[in-house]
């Protein structure tokens, strides 16, 4: 949050989407996510229901003119904070507008700025910004998210920041680890001590949502960009993690094919039957994020990305 006070203690490209690795049978590199779960998000299944996509992101270069490299160089940022601006009813264009105009008097700027209809980044993520504070800000790229005034606008708000957020750590070749490649700017007053805002937390609180769910949006939309280039959701439910099949609570899995080279996927059909993926499968002795659950035969599966499962028979 920084347009709000309109101020923030600060000294101081299109996206890639990696695609995923492959090796002998196109194995999948591994998508790590952590987190704790909380109950199903009414934001997040309302996402899903209503197939909300994603909209593009608009590079635009903006005014910001002190061009600095994070602490380990040009282009190594280490993961991503999220904001959210504090002013209700601003756009993400309305913003860019004021940043772009104040922020030598009010010594701060962000690289992206997100609502319901757009996303729009204005400062190279090569580049450090002044939005978290002196310490973040040598480490992390920084994206607004703006207050909507519906619940279709937050989720779609939402979606926008959870794939921007994702694009970025793959661009980077970052992994996707709340709390560590991605927080909150809470988090980083906590983390650090430069700043006291506690952004996103209230604002999330305000639509009954939180960063844990968050979280869960983020990991999905990070594997399915990974392994199909596209957000899109699979089937399935969302659960809480079932420690008797390997799923820890922080919601990653290691899988492993004892006796193969590789540990086989299936795809879930119209009529609930599952069919083996010939041409994808994970690497042996690998981490995955996972976020649904699907019953089959007697079988359980856990979804690692786009309508793509791993029997929790392979879960070590």
């Amino acid at each position: 949050m920084v347009s709000n006070k309109k101020f923030m203690v600060s000294l101081a490209t299109a996206a890639t989407l990696a695609g995923a690795g492959y090796v002998t049978v196109q194995n999948v590199v591994p998508n790590v996510g952590i987190q704790n779960v909380q109950a199903a998000s009414a934001i997040n299944d309302y996402i899903a229901n209503n197939n909300i996509q994603p909209v593009s992101i608009q590079y635009e270069e903006g005014t910001f003119s002190n061009w600095f490299g994070y602490d380990n160089g040009v282009g190594k940022p280490e993961g991503v904070v999220v904001h959210e601006t504090a002013t209700p009813g601003a756009t993400a264009r309305n913003e860019v507008t004021y940043f772009n105009r104040e922020w030598q008097n009010m010594y701060s700027y962000v690289h992206a700025f997100v609502d319901n209809n757009e996303i729009i980044n204005i400062h190279n993520t090569d580049y450090g910004v002044w939005g978290a504070g002196p310490t973040a800000n040598g480490k992390y790229i920084q994206i607004e998210l703006c207050e909507v005034n519906s619940t279709d606008a937050f989720a779609r708000s939402i979606s926008n920041d959870a794939y921007y957020i994702a694009s970025k750590l793959i661009q980077y070749n970052l992994p996707f680890t709340p709390g560590t490649t991605v927080l909150s700017h809470n988090d980083v007053s906590q983390r650090y001590g430069d700043t006291n805002h506690t952004d996103p937390v209230g604002y999330f609180s305000s639509w009954g949502y939180s960063m844990d769910q968050f979280y869960e949006l983020i990991g999905q939309y990070y594997n399915n960009l990974k392994n199909n280039g596209s957000v899109t959701n699979g089937g399935g439910n969302s659960t809480n993690p079932d420690t008797d099949t390997g799923v820890t609570d922080s919601n990653t899995i290691n899988v492993n094919n004892a006796n193969g080279d590789y540990v086989p996927i299936v795809a879930f059909q119209d009529d609930g039957s599952v069919k083996n993926i010939t041409n994808r499968a994970l690497m042996n002795k690998t981490p995955w994020y996972t976020d649904k659950t699907r019953e089959s035969n007697g079988v359980t599966y856990r979804r690692v990305a786009t309508n793509e499962w791993v029997s929790t028979q392979y879960v070590i």
